[in-house]
């Protein structure tokens, strides 16, 4: 397997879940928190102040940054960098599975192949494994957080690739892992990443 597979989601959508189904079956690395914990240890920044930096792209924070763009400094374009570099380091090591973090653009601006993967799935399926996540059954709590998680992802995406987050010309595989189920995602995955390599 030479394959390397990206995999952008929506909240709830089961990316963590099936891209590890995916790297067990292929026999690859999966890479997610994994990318934090390199990031924090090249920065020597807290864990906590990357995720931050990475979830948090207010419109404040935008409008700042247009008004007084030479004297405003973005930590979070230095962390992005890094955060860059990594992925690539990881990328170049072989085949493996990438969650998130815009990692299919920073591949193809690369020139580096890989399968670009969307999940995403109806918001019932998605807000029972939320609830799971978060550990709530309060319907009202789960929507803001799946409103919450899925707007700032929308929003970094769109700020380090300069592309719509979900838009169908960006991937090679799209799924709804609500109607199919993980399992069958991972397999499908699995399936189109093999026949890559033929």
């Amino acid at each position: 397997m030479n394959t390397i597979i990206t995999i952008s989601r929506e909240y709830g959508a089961g990316g963590t879940s099936i891209g590890k189904r995916v790297a067990k079956e292929l026999g690859i690395e999966l890479y997610d928190r994994d990318i934090i914990r390199s990031t924090v240890m090249k920065t020597g920044l807290d864990a906590g102040v990357i995720e931050h930096e990475e979830e948090e792209i207010s419109f404040g924070d935008e409008l700042l940054r247009l008004i007084t763009p030479a004297a405003y400094v973005d930590r979070r374009e230095a962390i992005r960098e890094i955060e860059r570099e990594v992925i690539l380091g990881f990328a170049r090591k072989g085949p493996c599975v990438l969650l998130g973090r815009c990692a299919d653009i920073i591949l193809e601006s690369a020139g580096i192949d890989c399968l670009k993967v969307f999940l995403y799935g109806d918001v019932l399926h998605r807000a029972a494994r939320v609830g799971e996540i978060i550990g709530s059954t309060d319907p009202t709590v789960i929507q803001k957080q799946m409103k919450r998680t899925d707007t700032a992802r929308r929003a970094y995406y769109q700020r380090f690739t300069g592309r719509r987050w979900g838009d169908c010309a960006n991937y090679n595989l799209m799924l709804d892992t609500g109607i199919l189920g993980y399992d069958t995602s991972a397999k499908l995955i699995c399936e189109a990443a093999r026949s890559l390599e033929k």
